[in-house]
């Protein structure tokens, strides 16, 4: 075992005895083969050090060379405390820095790895996040108050059983409304009552489907027998009074067929028949006046989806009986309002006698018609206006009518077909006819500004809306109806998304359909063994018909219902207070609408069976306390038809 080192003359010990001189010599000799040996080793670390020199300073008064005692510093000996220290605090900081260099490379290329849209879904999932948390706190927050802040929710009279929101016709009236305009929709402060509105006295439980798309009870909607048989629409006059039902049997041969009306208009486009607008690339059609629905009814049995529109009536709606049926329909009018439907949205829009007078107001209605449908879409009208024997013979007439045939073609309609009452427009699917008209030719195209794809209710716009819509597809190019419903992936990027985000969903819709399957049979059919018309309580398939999607978001819920073979239809509604994909939905093959659920919906009372709202409330309950979940839980029991 070596000796330490001793200050003083290189370890010569002074002894009168030789050998011990002998031994001093000897250990002498071994001692500086030991120094030669970390001399060595000293230069080696030296040279190793050399490159750090630049990152760490070495400010200590002896280097690696020789001490004040002569001898040479050896950093990997025993060495002093302070050398180690100095050599641990070395590795230490090489290390820290190679650490922080692996670190910002990788982050480096992983932040550039990711899309823009990518990063776009990561920020919007973490606000979305962030908002239900706000709400969920807040929610628990009013829960905690207890019942102090809770009060019992009154019945509203009997005179408000068909109550709707934002439509009050005499209100409108004494506030200088006319000219239709008083039939408008207008949801000020004050226009919801906080009461629940009740059926009438002798309410019964609709008709399952299919057989009650043919049989309602008169109880359930606000009509007299007179308003039945006065009824002088084309589809309105398809129904009779029996008893306590109505019936609408378009087969009879007392009433005019709408099976042979619908197989006039397939021909008069160039098909066989009905069953062949699919091909066409019509799926859906918005019916405007629409009757009672006898139109949409027949089609819907061609896999053809028809929304009913109409104006607000007080008694004999067309809507209200069109939803008694389980027919898609709501209020909606041309009078001065864009519709809550976004450009480009129906394959076909249908006006059988509809009462709009398509000539007035220098054509904006028929702007507006154009704005919803899509390129290479079919407009249908029907009116003793356009028959050729009876304009001849009123100049007036003529005049109304060959207003309506020019504007229709400065707005690049292609008339294709005339017969008897009927004519059939088919819209442009080139953008450039617009820029080869006439200069000066109105109506002009609209600007970036003017052309909001999704209105509101809106002023209607004397300019033409869609064209620069990235949904600008005509619907002959289009995939059809099944395969539509199912986007891909080209078509999912023009609305930001990706393949497995429509996937994801549509996955978890399917398992949210079978577990609310699951839950409700058992308790509708313990509670409803048998309904009105059954002979034996019906399959789960149809206890469902009229549902309303209220947050649909891709219109996942609808697929899902769909695919398992349920016999409903959806009412998609997009909230204005969330992302708007409400022109996904529609280009999918659903229907749907923009709605601002802190108004009324515009329907009327008992018109849906189920209503979803997965993820609504903390949606709208969330955005500033717009509203409260008071207003919404009333108004989704005024929707909800009793005993569903």
């Amino acid at each position: 075992m070596p000796r330490p080192l001793h200050r003083g003359v290189s370890g010569i010990r002074v002894s009168g005895n030789s050998n011990d001189f002998w031994d001093a010599e000897v250990k002498d000799n071994t001692e500086k083969e030991d120094l030669d040996r970390n001399h060595s080793s000293s230069q080696s670390f030296l040279s190793l050090r050399s490159p750090f020199r630049f990152f760490f300073q070495d400010n200590s008064p002896s280097k690696y060379g020789v001490t004040e005692n002569g001898f040479t510093a050896d950093p990997f000996g025993g060495g002093t405390p302070r050398s180690r220290h100095r050599l641990t605090m070395l590795f230490l900081k090489l290390s820290l820095v190679v650490i922080v260099i692996l670190a910002l490379t990788g982050s480096f290329w992983w932040t550039i790895s990711i899309s823009t849209s990518s990063r776009g879904h990561i920020f919007r999932g973490y606000r979305r996040l962030q908002e239900q948390l706000v709400s969920d706190l807040w929610d628990i927050g009013e829960l905690s108050l207890g019942p102090s802040r809770l009060k019992e929710i009154e019945f509203c009279s009997e005179e408000f059983e068909n109550y709707i929101p934002c439509f009050n016709v005499s209100e409108n009236v004494a506030l200088g409304y006319s000219d239709g305009n008083e039939y408008d929709r207008l949801c000020g402060h004050g226009s919801r009552k906080s009461c629940l509105v009740l059926p009438p006295v002798n309410y019964k439980i609709p008709l399952r489907w299919p057989t009650g798309k043919e049989v309602i009870w008169v109880a359930n909607v606000k009509i007299t027998g007179q308003e039945v048989f006065s009824s002088g629409s084309l589809t309105k006059r398809m129904m009779m009074l029996e008893e306590d039902q109505i019936s609408f049997r378009s087969a009879s041969l007392m009433f005019d067929g709408v099976e042979d009306y619908s197989h006039q208009i397939a021909e008069m486009i160039g098909l066989r028949n009905e069953s062949n607008l699919i091909q066409a690339g019509v799926r859906t059609i918005l019916d405007i006046g629409c009757g009672y629905g006898s139109f949409g009814a027949h089609l819907f049995s061609k896999q053809l989806l028809t929304m009913c529109i109409a104006n607000y009536e007080s008694s004999g709606s067309q809507v209200q009986l069109t939803l008694e049926r389980g027919l898609p329909a709501m209020i909606g009018s041309f009078n001065s309002k864009q519709l809550p439907y976004p450009s480009l949205s129906f394959d076909m829009l249908h006006c059988a006698r509809c009462g709009v007078d398509w000539d007035k107001k220098d054509g904006i209605f028929l702007i507006e018609a154009d704005r919803v449908l899509k390129p290479g879409g079919y407009f249908v009208w029907t009116s003793p206006l356009t028959n050729v024997h009876t304009f001849l013979r009123d100049k007036e007439k003529q005049k109304r009518w060959n207003f309506v045939r020019d504007f229709a073609e400065n707005l690049c309609w292609e008339l294709i077909s005339q017969q008897d009452e009927t004519v059939v427009w088919k819209k442009t699917n080139k953008k450039s006819c617009y820029s080869s008209r006439k200069p000066g030719s109105f109506p002009p195209i609209c600007s970036k500004g003017q052309d909001v794809e999704s209105p509101y209710y809106r002023p209607l716009q004397n300019c033409i809306g869609g064209t620069n819509s990235r949904q600008w597809v005509p619907i002959e190019e289009g995939a059809t109806w099944p395969f539509r419903s199912n986007l891909n992936k080209n078509e999912l990027e023009l609305y930001g998304l990706h393949s497995e985000e429509l996937v994801v969903d549509t996955a978890n819709y399917k398992t949210a359909v079978r577990n609310y399957w699951s839950l409700l049979s058992p308790l509708i059919f313990s509670d409803h063994p048998k309904r009105p018309g059954d002979e034996d309580p019906s399959p789960p398939y149809n206890m469902f018909r009229n549902v309303l999607d209220m947050n649909a978001r891709y219109g996942g819920f609808n697929a899902a219902l769909l695919e398992a073979g349920k016999s409903v239809w959806v009412m998609n509604v997009v909230p204005t207070t969330g992302p708007n994909y409400l022109p996904l939905v529609l280009d999918r093959g659903y229907i749907g609408v923009f709605h601002n659920w802190c108004e009324a919906f515009p329907t009327y009372p008992r018109t849906y069976d189920m209503v979803h709202a997965d993820g609504l409330l903390s949606l709208e309950t969330s955005q500033y306390r717009r509203c409260t979940m008071l207003d919404l839980l009333t108004e989704i029991d005024r929707l909800l038809r009793p005993e569903i």
